[in-house]
């Protein structure tokens, strides 16, 4: 079972973002509050988990967190500032929506920009280690595969349904083939070179 927290003095919340290696599409995260002492068998790093595992415990995960938010940064900004600061911004983003202001924050990774005043914690591999980073994982992915999916009807041809966006050989094959979509990361390189490497 993973920890419920990293600390028990001040109110906590876990932070992990979602596509970060996509070629297209936002990156998405989640930032989570439970409450003190919650424990659940089955919250874990949402790539362990399958889909259908991932959105059934979202729903609980909606249900028992005193609060929780989703933050995004479009394909724009990520161009603009880079994927690294607009996983922070992502990150950011969701805590400015919490209903309940977050004293202290454990952070999925080893880098972050210090949010406010708030003091943190970075934790490589958090979302197998705590329940509310492991919990944040779960909202980020889930949120931003509906996201792609949605997407993936006005733009069948990359195959988002499946990939979400990601640098799979179909997507990229599809990018060669009809150029990039308004939604793509104009900074992450997709050439015919790439091609050839990962197939």
């Amino acid at each position: 079972m993973l920890y419920s927290a990293f600390q028990n003095k001040h109110i906590e919340a876990g932070c992990d973002e979602a596509g970060r290696g996509c070629l297209a599409g936002p990156v998405f995260a989640a930032a989570v509050i439970f409450p003190p002492d919650f424990k659940y068998v089955g919250i874990d790093d949402s790539k362990k988990l399958t889909s259908s595992q991932r959105y059934a415990l979202r729903e609980l995960i909606q249900k028992e967190a005193i609060a929780y938010a989703i933050g995004q940064v479009d394909a724009e900004e990520i161009d603009e500032i880079n994927i690294l600061n607009a996983s922070f911004l992502a990150m950011h983003r969701a805590l400015d929506l919490l209903a309940i202001s977050a004293e202290f924050l454990i952070i999925d990774g080893n880098r972050f920009k210090p949010y406010r005043s708030v003091p943190h914690q970075c934790i490589v591999q958090g979302d197998g280690k705590y329940l509310s980073i492991a919990a944040a994982s779960i909202l980020a992915k889930t949120y931003r595969d509906d996201y792609m999916a949605n997407l993936a009807i006005q733009y069948p041809q990359y195959d988002w349904k499946n990939n979400k966006g990601y640098a799979t050989l179909k997507h990229r094959q599809a990018v060669m083939e009809h150029g990039l979509s308004p939604y793509h990361r104009k900074t992450f390189r997709t050439n015919a070179l790439q091609l050839e490497i990962f197939s």
